[in-house]
């Protein structure tokens, strides 16, 4: 009786060996290396696949996500003989699972040395100032001859970046020499502009001042000469006024003196006037108001005829 049990558990056993032998679950973005007889099968995608048991077995499992490598720094010589320490990262995807497995075996050491191999011959071509700035024209370099090698691999090479140059230590303290020199350069440079800048304002202000304290000068003499001159005009005017006032006012020979006299005061109130009086100047100013009646009589003579026409 117990035998029968024993042969039951037997088979069920062998049952689900079986079942467990013939069923295989592939992961979300994975792909699944399968050989029958020792000789590559198929690659079975993501679900539930079914395989013979004792003919087909599971190779290797490829995940088709993109991954990436770290390179470990390495020494490089550039091509002014300057030794450089340069790490860098690699970012690749699985493009052919079937020629990922069978074209090479280990993968992550095999590019990784191919890293090491593109890289120094890059940088063996420039010199240490070309590979500190141009660390994008290394990147494309090396993502595109990279790339072209693993294409067999059936692995597609995204791209590559370098994290950190490490020069030896008396390049970098001649660098920062040289970089602390080019700072104070640039300050002494920008002290000076600064500086010019200043006395060329200075000198500018300082003739816009001269021209607009001459233009005022000009202004003010300018206006008090044209002062002067209409005060002159005005005193000739009144001055004229009066003697034609006293014409026709036909003023007698005492009035006609005081007023001369009055005339030749203003005239010495000046700051260099010498004056000379004559010792006849009351006949004098009989004789002016005898030739100002003539004056007036010829006057009046001249315009009766146009009055009675």
């Amino acid at each position: 009786m117990w035998v029968t049990y024993v042969v039951a558990a037997v088979i069920v056993a062998f049952v689900l060996w079986v079942s467990r032998r013939s069923i295989l679950i592939v992961h979300q973005a994975e792909t699944a290396i399968v050989e029958r007889f020792g000789k590559f099968h198929r690659a079975f995608p993501s679900g539930l696949a079914t395989l013979l048991p004792f003919f087909d077995q599971v190779r290797a499992r490829v995940d088709l996500r993109e991954q990436f490598i770290n390179v470990p720094p390495q020494p490089v010589i550039t091509r002014d003989n300057v030794t450089i320490s340069i790490d860098s990262v690699l970012f690749y995807q699985v493009t052919d699972p079937g020629r990922a497995v069978y074209s090479v075996n280990n993968f992550s050491g095999a590019v990784e040395n191919l890293v090491q191999t593109t890289l120094r011959s890059i940088i063996g071509e420039m010199s240490l100032d070309d590979t500190l700035s141009n660390r994008e024209q290394i990147n494309s370099q090396l993502t595109m001859k990279l790339d072209r090698e693993t294409n067999d691999w059936g692995v597609k090479i995204h791209r590559i970046e370098i994290k950190q140059i490490d020069p030896p230590v008396e390049i970098k303290q001649a660098m920062e020499k040289q970089m602390r020199a080019e700072r104070d350069k640039r300050a002494m440079i920008t002290q000076a502009e600064a500086l010019k800048q200043s006395q060329i304002l200075e000198a500018e202000g300082f003739q816009t001042a001269t021209v607009t304290r001459a233009e005022a000068e000009r202004q003010k003499q300018i206006l008090e000469a044209q002062g002067r001159s209409e005060a002159l005009l005005k005193m000739q005017q009144a001055e004229a006024d009066t003697l034609v006032m006293l014409r026709h006012a036909e003023a007698d020979p005492t009035v006609l003196q005081l007023k001369a006299y009055q005339t030749l005061a203003q005239m010495a109130q000046g700051p260099a006037a010498t004056i000379l009086l004559p010792s006849n100047l009351g006949e004098m100013a009989g004789m002016a108001v005898t030739m100002g009646k003539a004056l007036a009589g010829r006057n009046h003579q001249g315009q009766d005829p146009g009055e009675t026409s």
